[in-house]
């Protein structure tokens, strides 16, 4: 018969962006929860996974941390596997041997963009890089080693701690430009559907009460192009810079990138979860969080 305690949870990657709301939606909801940064377990080290899980023996471990320097990732494709995909076969099998539900976040960038409309959980991935593929591996490792991983994936998270984390969020970067006097130049010719972190840490917490396995979606309310995204974060922030639309063929990556890779998430809503906000209440708050945290 096991003691363990069903409410007890680890976070891994605590202090990024979607961690500090992981950290505080189980918290609030009354879980014990442990957060540990790179810098206390390195996930890519399998005996300090391994030790951290044991000491602890929580319920739930929740994996938040990641590699996601896209560009980067094509000249070191190795970096990006071991935090990616390694570093998610080791927290799979340290939750094996501790009997503990594994959440592992996944990206749209799974999928190759081709598909022309927001991807669903039947799509067939095709990831385009080595970012890509890393992630891609990391689901696998999950579903190699765990019988019922929640694994989620979603696109292109901020939340308020970007303004604390090195490598921030879309809307920061977006505000220091604001503060310069050049053009702001952003492509159009990209569709995601960027989330809000505190949205998706509050949905992934329902699906964990709800018992979902599997994989699921959960991208922002709904597909909009990196260009639309600038102008609706200016509109919000009162400001009013030059921005100019520009497309893939002007602005080169290193990485490919899919051109459509909203997520669409009708499997989330059918499983009873609340929708995603829309992207103007998202960016809304995001700006009242923001103001909160600095005056704090």
């Amino acid at each position: 018969m096991s003691h363990k305690d069903p409410k007890t949870a680890v976070v891994f990657g605590n202090a990024g962006q979607l961690g500090v709301e992981l950290m505080r939606v189980f918290g609030e909801r009354g879980y014990r929860v442990e957060g540990f940064d790179r810098d206390v377990v390195d996930v890519s080290d399998p005996a300090a996974v391994e030790a951290t899980l044991a000491r602890i023996d929580p319920a739930l471990v929740i994996n938040a941390a990641a590699y996601n320097m896209v560009d980067v990732a094509e000249r070191e494709p190795a970096a990006a596997f071991q935090a990616n995909a390694l570093a998610v076969r080791n927290i799979a099998l340290a939750c094996r041997q501790v009997d503990a539900h594994l959440v592992h976040y996944s990206t749209d960038y799974v999928f190759d963009g081709n598909a022309g409309r927001p991807y669903t959980e039947q799509d067939k991935p095709h990831p385009l890089g080595a970012y890509a593929v890393s992630k891609y591996a990391g689901e696998l490792y999950a579903e190699a080693y765990l019988d019922h991983p929640l694994i989620i994936r979603t696109s292109g998270v901020f939340g308020p701690g970007g303004r604390y984390t090195a490598r921030g969020n879309f809307i920061e970067l977006m505000l220091r430009l604001a503060a310069g006097t050049q053009p702001i130049r952003v492509v159009e010719d990209h569709v995601a559907s960027p989330t809000y972190a505190p949205a998706l840490a509050e949905r992934t917490a329902q699906l964990v009460e709800r018992n979902a396995t599997g994989v699921f979606h959960v991208g922002g309310g709904a597909p909009v192009s990196w260009f639309e995204y600038a102008r609706l974060i200016f509109k919000v922030a009162g400001l009013t810079p030059e921005l100019r639309p520009t497309s893939e063929r002007e602005y080169r990556t290193d990485a490919r990138r899919p051109k459509f890779s909203a997520l669409s998430n009708g499997k989330m809503e059918a499983f009873g979860i609340q929708p995603m906000p829309s992207m103007e209440e998202a960016v809304t708050d995001y700006f009242v969080r923001r103001k909160a945290v600095a005056a704090a």
